[in-house]
């Protein structure tokens, strides 16, 4: 694998949670694995008074809770804690950015770094804008080598609305060129997601299946057996539909339904999701209603943060279809909730069944033959179809090839963060989310929104915590026809 530059990491918001539990435990990760660049450093920085050595001691737990059940010595911890280093200054404050450019300098000499820089802002979205202009107001946001660079890493939420997230945008690339600024999904770094490409594109026996005459629907899910936690202020103004369809289910779509990119390269790849986006169908104001279900769990306006008249959703699921040459006619469905029975997050393919039965126990319909990406908790592969059963006659039987990620015993699965904090520093943004893809999104998902806030609780649907989703199967369709066959 090719090494990345020499560089410095620059993490806002270090002494936070995000930092603690994935971040620095994926970058040790990273060095444990020989990935890291030759000469690297990483400057936390934070209000929070730390000293260098306090900070190393504060992380180091962290670091060794995320590393339960993995292969490592002290000798490699302390090698990596000793580029962990910490700046304590208000980063609201363009005059105290002053401190930040000497520690950078200062760091850039002792370890003879280029200047190349990675931005992470693992801070809240109301520090999205102001980190960036106290860089530029410092002079911080571009290199003066011709061989240098800049780059900044943001985390989701990318706006809360089309206006908002398209004005993000806009103060993001006054300061930064489109191709340094990297927006983060993690799910699109999980192994599974990235082998949806492939598993599409280099086998000849899916490909030519992957469109609207072999496939009756498209199911995509991501649900939680936990409620909002610790999380309530954040989320009752997010809401579902902005916290996971978004972001997360809209990307997970667009792999699934992009054509084949010209060549495997980010901006190929990025154009193909764009053209994704901007064929999906409007709904109208009258299909909101009947082809989207919301619903509340039961106790979620007592959460701690949560308003008591709180009409915000925890529960989401949508039928929706693409307009275009692959995939008209074809139902999309999208699922996500709290408090659901199963955590699990999967793509499901439904495939049409034979026109004719012949024999006997024969399934029909898509419950027959599906192909399931499962993407958490355990990353897995299966297809589904029917066999002969041993003996006389011909009576089918439903049978499944599964594949585990877990079975490669002697294969390391990276965690997400690990590949997409490497991609940053390699320069690759093919699994980071492109500006006018995020924009067009937030163009299919804004009407929705602006028609809840009008209806209120109208419509709004309640669960019990540990109930399977709320009318979903009936008032979307998606009821699976009682199959007839013998399964496993």
């Amino acid at each position: 694998m090719k090494k990345a530059d020499d560089q410095l990491l620059v993490i806002f918001g270090a002494s936070g949670d995000l930092t603690g539990r994935k971040l620095l435990p994926s970058l040790f990760e990273l060095h444990v694995r020989g990935l890291l660049p030759n000469r690297f450093c990483i400057l936390g920085a934070s209000r929070t008074n730390y000293s260098d050595e306090e900070y190393r001691t504060f992380e180091r737990q962290h670091i060794i809770d995320e590393q339960k059940g993995k292969e490592y010595s002290e000798e490699q911890l302390d090698q990596f804690l000793d580029f962990v280093y910490y700046l304590s200054f208000d980063s609201n404050n363009t005059d105290e950015y002053y401190k930040l450019r000497e520690r950078i300098e200062l760091l850039q000499s002792k370890y003879q770094l280029p200047d190349k820089i990675i931005y992470y802002l693992a801070t809240p979205p109301m520090m999205y804008e102001v980190i960036p202009r106290c860089l530029l107001e410092s002079g911080l946001n571009a290199s003066q080598s011709t061989d240098g660079w800049r780059r900044i890493i943001v985390e989701k939420p990318f706006g809360t609305s089309f206006e908002s997230a398209r004005a993000l945008s806009e103060h993001l690339r006054h300061i930064f060129h489109e191709e340094e600024i990297y927006r983060i999904d993690h799910y699109l770094g999980k192994e599974t997601v990235q082998n949806i490409l492939v598993l599409r594109f280099s086998n000849g026996i899916f490909e030519p299946l992957w469109n609207r005459n072999y496939i009756e629907s498209i199911e995509i899910s991501a649900t939680e057996t936990l409620g909002v936690e610790n999380r309530g202020k954040y989320y009752d103004s997010a809401g579902a539909m902005r916290d996971m369809i978004q972001n997360h289910l809209m990307q997970l779509m667009s792999f699934v339904a992009m054509e084949s990119p010209a060549i495997f390269e980010p901006e190929p790849i990025r154009d193909e999701i764009v053209k994704v986006f901007r064929s999906l169908r409007p709904f109208k104001p009258k299909e909101i209603d009947t082809q989207i279900v919301r619903a509340q769990y039961k106790g979620y306006r007592e959460e701690k943060n949560v308003a008591p008249d709180s009409t915000t959703e925890t529960y989401v699921a949508m039928k929706f279809f693409i307009d275009n040459w692959r995939w008209s006619g074809v139902p999309f469905y999208f699922v996500t909730g709290k408090e659901m029975p199963e955590k699990k997050s999967e793509i499901v393919i439904h495939f049409k069944s034979t026109p004719h039965k012949l024999f006997v126990g024969q399934c029909s319909g898509g419950s027959c033959n599906k192909l399931t990406i499962r993407i958490q908790p355990d990353e897995s592969i299966s297809l589904k179809f029917g066999l002969k059963m041993p003996g006389a006659g011909f009576e089918v039987k439903q049978v499944g090839m599964d594949f585990r990620y877990d079975s490669l015993s002697k294969t390391y699965l990276p965690d997400a963060y690990e590949r997409l904090l490497l991609d940053a520093m390699l320069g690759d943004s093919t699994l980071y989310a492109r500006s006018d893809a995020l924009e067009t999104s937030w163009k299919f998902i804004d009407p929705i929104l602006h028609h809840w806030k009008e209806e209120g609780e109208k419509n709004l649907f309640y669960y019990q915590p540990g109930e399977n989703g709320p009318f979903q199967k009936i008032m979307l369709g998606m009821v699976e026809k009682p199959c007839s066959c013998k399964s496993k």
